[in-house]
């Protein structure tokens, strides 16, 4: 049995033709119709909250969290999220997603958004988001929209449009950079 070296680390931008080459491989090229990419090319992915897996110094795995406002609610959307084939059932993808929520609570994120399989995802503390409470950018099966509530009353503000966007305060902060 070969031995893993596995590691988590934060995305760096010497990432970026790694985590392109495993999104290619795990989603083709109509990753880029869905409505969460219309969302993510609204504006950059949170690095501080996305992350990569390495399996000896191979990046074989990541997640990125982009920030969003969902309706009243100052967020992250999670995605995509993607293994290697060559490392899949081996609980990576759950573990980057573990880590990416811990990380948006601690940023202060009112909650992690995503469209997803809801028997992967419920495990890992997703809840469905009320039928059509959110207008993505584009057609969405609305049972798979699920959130991490972080926050109180994120549930009651999940109703609108969700977009790509920064909490005000932490937008005035970067402003001011």
């Amino acid at each position: 049995m070969q031995k893993h070296d596995l590691v988590y680390l934060t995305e760096d931008p010497s990432h970026a033709a790694a985590i392109e080459l495993i999104n290619a491989e795990a989603f083709g090229p109509g990753r880029f119709t869905k409505s969460s990419a219309r969302i993510r090319e609204q504006g950059p992915h949170d690095r501080s909250l996305s992350f990569i897996c390495a399996d000896d110094g191979e990046t074989i795995a990541s997640v990125r969290m982009t920030p969003v406002k969902a309706g009243g609610v100052y967020g992250h959307l999670l995605g995509p999220l993607a293994v290697r084939p060559s490392h899949k059932n081996r609980g990576i993808g759950r573990e980057l997603v573990r880590i990416a929520i811990e990380a948006a609570k601690r940023k202060g994120s009112e909650a992690v958004i995503l469209v997803g399989d809801p028997p992967y995802y419920m495990p890992l503390g997703f809840e469905k988001v009320a039928y059509n409470a959110l207008a993505f950018p584009g057609p969405v099966d609305p049972g798979r929209v699920l959130v991490v509530p972080i926050a109180a009353g994120v549930h009651e503000r999940l109703k609108g449009v969700i977009a790509w966007g920064r909490p005000p305060v932490e937008a005035l902060a970067l402003a001011a950079e």
